[in-house]
């Protein structure tokens, strides 16, 4: 089968329309590429202001910006986990069995269990940790720490408090007592006052420290206590300098360390991770001798006595976890092994100036690098990926080299920078989809926009819904658009009112928009707008030709108001599968041929003759033509003049359109071949798209019509493919009709004939559509 040539053309249009679009709205797009670059430099100043802002946040260091850096610790904490803590400190704990148990045993048999009289019931005897020190370090343990402030006497007497003074006069350089900074608040105001051990208890060589820990803005305790006096209030008053717990546990221990480079806690884990035994097992012999290997199990330890029970109400919020609370023997515990161990976290960089300008730099070269892509999905997550690298190289410092550097602020802006090119590029894209659709809702009687929207079913959709926003808009202040009827190749029609007529009578508008807003296009626009209006309003005296009614410009937009025909398209009647007889069509051929003659009479080709564009008026039956080429011829010109290119705009309907219109070089018979297509498709039911056609190009219908000889032959010349061989003028075929035998007098205007009963809203024809090629 020979291949069709007007499938063809049209499969060359879209390439060839898309090539021209920029051409085409090249003046149209100015606006919009100004939006985008602006979009984009919006997108590298959010940039700029986030790592500006990120640098100035890190170098202030407020309150805010200290709870994010002291979650990224503890979310550092918690990634490390537990690891094993030293095993030279043991906590010897008052917990809940060191409370219950001996109070339970020594009820039950005092005499049996008389060694657990000194605890029989909290708090303990001055007595017992007399005992527990005795015995601790003559089990060779280095040092005995007590987490507990004696600050008042013994509820059991003077007795009691001598025997824990005779043991700190024996043993007093290996044991270390609390003292406390307590808040007190008075006539003049409140003040902090150091509230040490009595006196009694204060000689022997006895090391004393401070068990105060200072809290951060997020609550936790994240720092040694020796820092707690340089973080005190003003406000606060100390009557003595006082060595922090730690520094004096270490100094009985006689341990060297070195000076700590950071000032944080390095948390092992969390409660528990250091070896606890309950109090009571130093004075139950069968533990003691036992488990506790009859007290070589403390040779060469530090012990930390502390209460760790719930009631003893010493538990704090701590680094490690996010709502972890640790026994402030606990806290001692790892705050002495982060001494011992020199294993304090430091701040990575110190300065203020050079902790913002170390940020600025981070987040300003990631930013570099996430420019690189192109695409605002890529540069997001190319910023995540670069936000988590700098999370790890900043966990890595900090859990192996004890080093904390600026975490959460950095990584919020690196993520923020790509964050802010995706939201500007959709932004972009936004701006650039809502202008290029204002560009086809503008210039959709453009070819070659048309072409574009006809194949993309999106930019339809969205035209659709912008045509509902037409309605009720009002023209020159008279025409009230009521109905979209839709839009064409080149032009977009309405259904109005005027509203300055009695009645408001309905007409129809159409729009013509110039493809390009540039003064001398628009310059021509006007004027071949006027002279083909003129031609529209001369070829309106026609009864079956739509008078024009007005025609104007708006806003460089070009109106033609034409009469409203009240009537049905043809294409119902020349329903898909049927036929009509052979009389119908050759009355139907001669109406629509007399219109024909006397359109080309006025030097106008009509350019796009189908069942669609013919109207049967339901006033009289009559057939109307419509849809003239006033609006196409404007836009071609103005296209073609506009084009540097060999581009040529053919207007036409597929199947409708002959070869040479398809070029867009249409010829008065080009009309008479529009004609005679009609013609086949009421004599065949079948479009003209759908019939095949020979090696010779022309179209193979006999077969499929019951027709006469001479009614085919002339047919066949009006729809032949060589219009040099065509019929030349729709009166030469009317003069070949006219010979014709016709055996009925058929009217094939009578309402009898055509009732409404049985038309078809099926349309069957293609729509209207440019053709553009380049030859």
């Amino acid at each position: 089968m020979a291949e069709e040539p007007t499938p063809t053309l049209a499969d060359k249009s879209l390439s060839a329309a898309k090539s021209h679009l920029s051409k085409l709205t090249k003046g149209s797009l100015t606006t919009p590429l100004h939006q985008s670059k602006l979009m984009v430099r919006f997108g590298h100043l959010l940039t700029g202001i986030s790592a500006f802002l990120a640098a100035i946040l890190s170098g202030v260091n407020g309150s805010r910006v200290q709870l994010l850096e002291n979650q990224a610790v503890t979310t550092f904490f918690q990634m490390r986990g537990t690891v094993v803590a030293p095993q030279d400190i043991v906590i010897l704990a008052i917990d809940d069995q060191s409370i219950s148990i001996p109070e339970q045993y020594y009820k039950t048999d005092p005499q049996q269990y008389a060694y657990l009289k000194p605890i029989k019931s909290f708090p303990y005897q001055r007595a017992a940790y007399a005992q527990v020190i005795t015995k601790l370090i003559n089990a060779g343990a280095r040092s005995v720490a007590l987490d507990i402030v004696f600050d008042q006497p013994s509820s059991y007497g003077e007795a009691d408090d001598r025997q824990l003074q005779a043991a700190l006069q024996k043993y007093g350089r290996k044991v270390t007592l609390a003292a406390v900074y307590e808040n007190f608040t008075t006539h003049q105001g409140s003040f902090q006052q150091l509230t040490q051990p009595q006196p009694i208890f204060r000689f022997g060589g006895v090391s004393i420290g401070a068990v105060n820990f200072p809290l951060e803005v997020d609550g936790k305790i994240h720092r040694l206590s020796s820092e707690f006096s340089s973080l005190s209030a003003p406000s606060t008053v100390f009557n003595s300098k006082m060595p922090s717990f730690e520094e004096a546990v270490l100094a009985a221990a006689q341990v060297n360390y070195s000076q700590p480079r950071g000032d944080r806690i390095y948390f092992w884990g969390n409660g528990e991770t250091f070896k606890t035994i309950p109090l009571w097992y130093v004075f139950d012999p069968e533990n003691w001798n036992n488990y506790l290997q009859q007290g070589q199990f403390f040779q060469n330890k530090i012990v930390l006595i502390g209460a760790t029970a719930k009631l003893s109400n010493d538990y704090h919020p701590v680094a490690i976890s996010p709502n972890e609370r640790m026994a402030g023997v606990e806290i001692h515990a790892n705050a002495i092994a982060t001494l011992m161990d020199n294993k304090s976290i430091a701040t990575g960089i110190k300065s203020p100036l050079w902790r913002g300008l170390f940020v600025l730099l981070l987040v300003s070269g990631s930013s570099i690098v996430v420019t690189r892509r192109k695409q605002g999905i890529q540069r997001f997550l190319l910023s995540i990926a670069l936000a988590g690298v700098w999370g790890g190289i900043s966990y890595t410092s900090f859990i192996y080299g004890k080093l904390m550097f600026p975490t959460t602020i950095p990584i919020i802006a690196i993520a923020l920078t790509g964050l802010s090119y995706l939201g500007t590029e959709v932004a972009r894209e936004k701006i650039n989809k809502h202008n290029l659709l204002l560009i086809f809702q503008k210039y959709k009687s453009s070819p070659v926009i048309q072409e574009i929207i006809n194949q993309q079913d999106d930019l339809q959709d969205l035209i659709q819904q912008r045509d509902l926003a037409l309605n009720g808009k009002i023209l020159a202040g008279r025409y009230k658009i009521i109905k979209v009827l839709g839009a064409g190749g080149f032009s977009e029609t309405y259904i109005a009112e005027d509203i300055q007529r009695p009645g408001n009578p309905q007409c129809v508008v159409k729009q013509l928009k110039p493809a390009t807003t540039k003064s001398e296009n628009l310059a021509l626009a006007r004027r071949l707008f006027g002279a083909e209006a003129k031609t529209l309003e001369k070829l309106g005296t026609h009864n079956q030709i739509p008078q024009l009614l007005a025609y104007f410009e708006e806003d460089e937009e070009f109106y033609l108001i034409q009469e409203y025909i009240l009537g049905h398209p043809l294409n119902q009647e020349l329903i898909s599968g049927k036929c009509i007889t052979e009389n119908l069509t050759i009355s139907l051929l001669k109406e629509l041929l007399q219109i024909l003659r006397f359109v080309h009479e006025n030097g106008v080709i009509h350019r796009d003759i189908k069942p669609n564009n013919i109207i049967r008026r339901h006033s009289d039956w009559k057939l109307v033509l419509i849809d003239f080429g006033a609006v196409k011829e404007v836009s071609t010109q103005i296209t073609e003049n506009f084009e540097s290119t060999a581009f040529t705009i053919g207007i036409g309907t597929r199947g409708y359109a002959p070869n040479e219109q398809c070029f867009g070089r249409p010829k008065y018979n080009s009309d008479i071949y529009a004609v005679g297509m009609i013609a086949i498709k009421a004599l065949t039911g079948i479009s003209p798209h759908e019939l095949e056609r020979d090696a010779n190009g022309e179209v193979k219908w006999l077969d499929k019509a019951i027709v006469s000889e001479e009614l085919a032959a002339i047919i066949n010349k009006m729809v032949l493919d060589d219009h040099q061989q065509r019929y030349n003028s729709a009166y030469q075929v009317l003069e070949d009709l006219n010979k014709l035998v016709v055996y009925e007098d058929v009217n094939i205007g009578s309402a009898q004939d055509y009732s409404t009963d049985h038309l078809s809203t099926v349309d069957a024809d293609a729509p209207t559509s440019p053709w553009p090629g380049s030859f």
